[in-house]
């Protein structure tokens, strides 16, 4: 719970300065290239939570690998992370970022749970509909998860709809069931 604090701080901190800067987008695009180079490889985050490493070190890795490659204020932002030993919530805070940022540009997230890949032209007719359903912008995060055998599980904020052939089948085996017992 305190590290999801503390992130929320750091997460607000840097979402004002680029909302300031009317740059949400430039620096969203920073933070995910930091995360899926270095936070989004375990050895790197082992190497980053390590308090055995020294904070120079830590510094001097992140300047090698991204100077000139994102902005200054995003590179001194990961520098007092370094400082205040905060790095190694980097992960929830750039989560919380981009929330903020979808929040402010009125941005939906929906996630579709689907057996097979969606193909683009799959996508962008769901994110269409789900765009004319819910009057905002979607973005949508596929997940695969071959369990639910077909069709699709769609959570979008706290509403889940489960239209995958293993949910109705469960449900069929759920009215089944309740059926059976007033024979």
């Amino acid at each position: 719970m305190l590290n999801i604090q503390l992130a929320s701080k750091y997460a607000t901190a840097i979402f004002e300065i680029a909302k300031d800067e009317n740059n949400l987008d430039g620096y969203d695009k920073d933070l995910s290239r930091v995360r899926a180079d270095v936070f989004d490889i375990p050895e790197a985050v082992k190497f980053f939570q390590n308090p055995l490493v020294p904070q120079q070190a830590k510094k001097d890795l992140l300047k090698r690998a991204f100077d000139k490659e994102i902005s200054a204020t995003v590179m001194n932002f990961l520098m007092l992370l370094v400082d205040k030993k905060r790095i190694g919530v980097f992960k929830e805070i750039h989560d919380i970022f981009t929330s903020l940022k979808n929040k402010e540009q009125g941005i939906l997230i929906a996630d579709v749970t689907t057996a097979f890949t969606l193909s683009k032209k799959q996508q962008d007719a769901l994110i269409k509909k789900l765009t004319t359903l819910t009057g905002r912008k979607i973005k949508v995060r596929t997940h695969k998860d071959a369990s639910i055998l077909g069709g699709l599980i769609l959570k979008i904020g706290d509403k889940r709809i489960d239209g995958s052939a293993a949910g109705r089948l469960r449900a069929l085996q759920n009215s089944l069931s309740v059926n059976s017992i007033g024979i």
